[in-house]
């Protein structure tokens, strides 16, 4: 048994059963390894981005770690955005990295990096591997840190040369540590605010937007007079007809203000204390109003659902009755598409246990409020603002679930850093309905450019956020893919093409022109 083969075992062994792949020739031996076990699916990318930004959508909806193959520093460099993205939603991750044997480093050859320093940034935990026999309790280790709570992004470097070397034979993965759980000393005064009267905001993230979580914070907001809030961007949330509906802090930075102003106390369950996504002149970069005091009940990295339990019980709302969301579909709206049309229509487009993934920036601002009686259904949002996550989150999502529909909601813009994704989905045969929204523009950096005051742009600057010289054609770029593809520009249409989407066997495109 050589190294590579040792590797694959050790990750099976670990429950870490899919692979997606960009590989190139120092990985060569550990493609053979992965190519002799038919229980391990591998999946082709053909950009790193997609590679790692599938295997975030994968770990989000099933819990658990996929693995990804770069190739040396630049593979790695290739992918950084959607670990990045993935490392902001306490993603599992474990990254393969080939690299130069390590006899071959020392001559720099073209492809030699700095590999270590590039995982750095964006990994928690990295191992070069400087031995064939030491592979499989590497790669152990690796699996055990990205499954530590809330979820961690593992780096392996992997010379060549410990790939072809021998090896002794896979390792066995220990179980990450259990998440800490939130003693008395945490939870009874949290409870005793609770009982006051003074405005309350449970903000929630992660765990607590489960559908279990959700339940536990509504008995507790229902009973205490509080309010619950999602944080503005979120890895995963539960939503729906039947479940509870929970709003997020808007994005731009006066709305947010005017959103928490109300508040003396704000409770964190799963969530970070929020702050604006950037800095404008004359602004704040904490959201938190002065004066509200912050009391943290459970952090992402905590048992989040144990938390909410624990302090339930103590204020006695264990058993209590909730209000949920009732199903109400609005009606498709005529007329040429705006952000509130295309919101009623996906609003009455979401199928039963869909997944819902939202890269639609600009556009995708009004569509919380108008889905919380849509059909059941897991919503997945860029966390860490590295756009170019959609459609690779979509096909790892829908690998995870292939009984599940997946609805991409994406921006033109956005879309452009990462088309390769839909070769990727008709290649799987993805169920996969995209939504390109087609403004021609990028249109979120035309409102940010007034944000930080800069009034009057000339022709240049507009020039630099205009996508329509010439126009993206997106269902001719999509049948270049593979996939099948469609126009819209009102209403009525659109709702057609969703619904052509979804019976589609393969991946669906749509543009939708604003």
């Amino acid at each position: 048994m050589n190294g590579a083969e040792s590797l694959v075992k050790t990750l099976l062994g670990g429950g870490v059963d899919v692979c997606f792949t960009n590989p190139g020739t120092s990985e060569m031996h550990f493609v053979a390894a992965l190519d002799a076990h038919a229980d391990m699916r591998c999946v082709l990318g053909l950009q790193e981005n997609i590679v790692t930004g599938a295997a975030d959508g994968y770990a989000r909806m099933t819990g658990k770690p996929a693995a990804t193959l770069l190739h040396c520093g630049p593979g790695l460099g290739n992918g950084f955005a959607n670990i990045h993205n993935a490392r902001r939603s306490d993603t599992p991750m474990v990254n393969i990295v080939g690299d130069q044997a390590t006899y071959h480093r020392e001559y720099d050859a073209p492809l030699t990096t700095d590999v270590e320093a590039i995982a750095g940034a964006t990994s928690h935990w990295v191992r070069d591997c400087i031995s064939s026999k030491r592979v499989a309790s590497d790669a152990a280790d690796a699996i055990r840190e990205a499954n530590t709570a809330p979820g961690r992004i593992a780096t392996l470097i992997l010379p060549a040369d410990t790939a072809w070397g021998a090896a002794n034979g896979p390792a066995e993965t220990e179980a990450p540590p259990p998440p800490p759980l939130p003693d008395g000393r945490t939870i009874n005064p949290i409870a005793k605010m609770l009982k006051g009267d003074e405005p309350t905001v449970l903000f929630l993230g992660g765990a607590a937007l489960t559908v279990e979580g959700l339940e536990m914070a509504a008995r507790i907001a229902q009973a205490t007079g509080s309010q619950l809030l999602a944080q503005m961007s979120n890895a995963r949330v539960e939503r729906g007809a039947g479940r509870v509906p929970v709003d997020r802090l808007p994005y731009p930075v006066d709305k947010a203000l005017e959103r928490l102003a109300p508040y003396r106390h704000m409770v964190l369950i799963g969530a970070k204390d929020p702050v604006a996504f950037f800095a404008y002149p004359g602004k704040p970069s904490a959201l938190r109003p002065k004066g509200c005091k912050l009391h943290s009940l459970a952090q992402p990295g905590d048992d989040v659902l144990g938390a909410l339990e624990a302090l339930a019980d103590q204020l006695g709302v264990t058993d209590d009755p909730i209000t949920t969301a009732g199903l109400h579909q609005p009606p498709v709206p005529a007329g040429p598409l705006d952000p509130d049309v295309i919101a009623a229509v996906v609003a009455s487009a979401i199928p039963e246990n869909a997944i819902v993934v939202d890269e639609a920036i600009t556009t995708g601002r009004a569509f919380f409020p108008p889905t919380f009686h849509s059909e059941p259904h897991s919503w997945l949002q860029i966390n860490g603002g590295a756009i170019g996550i959609g459609m690779p989150l979509a096909a790892g999502a829908a690998i995870a679930c292939p009984d599940r529909p997946v609805l991409s909601l994406e921006a033109d813009g956005s879309g452009m850093y990462t088309p390769q994704a839909l070769w990727t989905q008709a290649r799987e045969g993805l169920n996969v309905t995209t939504v390109v929204f087609s403004n021609r523009s990028y249109q979120i950096l035309l409102g940010e450019m007034a944000g930080v005051g800069v009034e009057n742009p000339g022709p240049k600057a507009l020039d630099m956020l205009e996508l329509d010289r010439p126009a993206l054609d997106w269902p001719s770029l999509a049948r270049g893919m593979g996939a099948e593809a469609g126009l819209a520009e009102d209403g009525e249409t659109l709702a057609r093409e969703i619904d052509r989407g979804f019976a589609c066997e393969g991946p669906y495109v749509i543009e939708a022109r604003l």
